[in-house]
């Protein structure tokens, strides 16, 4: 069974920085998609940051050039580096894992196509 455990949040002040990771187990990344999406209180979900399995990564407006997202050479962790945080990026981050994904560009941060989700982790920001 495909498992996606998140960790790494955490409460900081604006301007600091997280890394999130996010470990696959029970299945080997081949060709698929993962993604970070985050939800805060009262909001929707929005997609953050997606990379397909050609290493093309996406990012939403929001956090581009802030945040970067990764996996390691084992391909069984993903990673999202989030620098010079903001207030406004307080919320549940999640990974996603689309497998045998297709996808590119902004379709890979549309959140109905991922079919594996971990339980999320918190981060705050405090101004």
């Amino acid at each position: 069974q495909v498992q996606l455990v998140e960790s790494g949040g955490d409460s900081v002040q604006a301007g600091g920085s997280l890394r999130l990771s996010c470990v696959v187990s029970g299945y080997t990344l081949s060709n698929d998609c993962m993604a970070w999406f985050r939800q805060a209180p009262g909001k929707e979900r929005e997609g953050v940051a997606a990379m397909n399995a050609d290493g093309e990564s996406y990012y939403a407006d929001t956090v581009k050039g802030r945040f970067t997202i990764s996996q390691d050479d084992s391909k069984t962790t993903m990673y999202l580096q989030m620098n010079s945080l903001k207030p406004e990026d307080t919320a549940m981050y999640s990974c996603a894992l689309n497998r045998q994904c297709g996808l590119w560009g902004g379709a890979l941060l549309y959140a109905h196509y991922y079919t594996v989700w971990g339980q999320g982790s918190q981060v705050t920001v405090s101004s």
